[in-house]
């Protein structure tokens, strides 16, 4: 519900939305160093939805190997134990 001013309109929330979440994913902190608040990231979010008609990002389920890798993890299986230095030295391969 919104009242049209000349050309500003005054939205008037008349909504309230409960969710239940993870603790560690409130992220109050980034929202803050963002200059903003818990609500105003919520409402960018629905306001986002309602322009493009869809969730603002990709959402995909993943393909079969990596469903696989990741049941195999969960399971301890084909685990490679490796160190931090090969780790680091493989990463810097790939850059160069």
């Amino acid at each position: 519900m919104y009242i049209q001013q000349s050309y500003k309109r005054i939205f008037i929330k008349n909504a309230v939305l409960n969710a239940r979440m993870e603790s560690e994913l409130k992220s109050e902190a980034i929202f803050k160093q963002l200059g903003m608040n818990t609500t105003q990231a919520i409402t960018m979010f629905f306001e986002q939805i309602r322009l493009h008609r869809a969730i603002p990002f990709q959402i995909k389920l993943p393909n079969q190997e990596t469903v696989q890798a990741m049941e195999d993890a969960l399971a301890g299986k084909n685990m490679e134990t490796i160190s931090m230095e090969k780790l680091i030295n493989q990463a810097r391969s790939r850059v160069q």
